[in-house]
């Protein structure tokens, strides 16, 4: 995860032609979350003044409001969200991109329509990817159905990204981790992608201690399933690690019977 609080190295010009770039680039930035451990009522004179800063540059130029959406990619302002919003609606794709992703850092509830139009509506991948990732910062919002419908019929990027927030937003309630975990399980098995279906085995041991009991056993027979037969071995590695992090003893039990059997190695 990126540490650093300014990863760009790209232009706005360059960032216009490469959407990819400041995909990866924001992405890895948000990854991490610096602010977690900053008070931002102490005495933090540059977290405030680069804020002050961005809030002006949202209203600025498309090159300056660039720049104001990298600040707020960053960092977390109660100002922020009223000056992100109208900018989903920007006709640049990198802006209705970098915005989302800002609001993903400040989240605030008179975003979750505007944010859900565009899971459903935008025609730009990296837009819909960006929009999957900034749901996990609205669990309690009304995601479970857009974000399975996501899991279900787009494009890897975005499946990739449903499959994670899926995780935050069924954490919240029994009945919805009973319903992400359902889709997860699905997608565990079929998705044609690796990389969603290690995601699934990975989003679905974080929700096992949320399920209830007839549940659990079906996410554990299922990752079972996935460590013995898929034909991927970064979704059996994960399949593993899920299990093995149930810290139940008998899946690990289980486990060790299969390297015994020679199964497993």
């Amino acid at each position: 995860m990126a540490d650093s609080l300014h990863p760009f190295s790209h232009s706005p010009a360059e960032l216009a032609l490469d959407p990819e770039v400041l995909a990866s680039e924001l992405a890895e930035e948000l990854l991490g979350d610096p602010l977690d451990d900053l008070d931002m009522d102490a005495a933090q004179p540059d977290l405030a003044a680069e804020c002050d800063l961005g809030l002006v540059l949202l209203q600025g130029s498309s090159d300056e409001r660039m720049q104001g959406l990298r600040i707020f990619c960053t960092y977390r302002d109660p100002r922020a969200p009223d000056k992100l919003l109208p900018l989903l609606g920007a006709s640049c794709p990198i802006q209705r991109m970098s915005a989302v992703y800002a609001l993903g850092r400040n989240p605030a509830p008179q975003a979750v329509a505007p944010l859900l139009a565009l899971l459903q509506n935008d025609s730009n991948g990296y837009v819909r990817k960006a929009v999957a990732w900034s749901l996990s910062s609205y669990p309690d919002a009304p995601v479970m159905t857009p974000l399975i419908r996501a899991l279900q019929n787009d494009i890897a990027a975005v499946r990739l990204w449903a499959s994670s927030t899926l995780a935050d937003a069924g954490s919240t309630g029994l009945a919805k981790a009973d319903q992400a975990a359902g889709q997860l399980l699905v997608s565990l098995r079929i998705d044609s992608e690796p990389v969603v279906r290690s995601n699934s085995a990975w989003s679905l041991g974080r929700l096992y201690g949320d399920l209830v009991e007839p549940r659990q056993r079906e996410v554990e027979e299922a990752l079972v399933q996935a460590l013995l037969q898929d034909t991927d071995p970064t979704v059996r590695d994960e399949a593993r690690l899920a299990l093995e992090q149930l810290e139940d003893p008998e899946v690990l039990e289980r486990l060790h019977t299969l390297v015994d059997e020679g199964l497993l190695s």
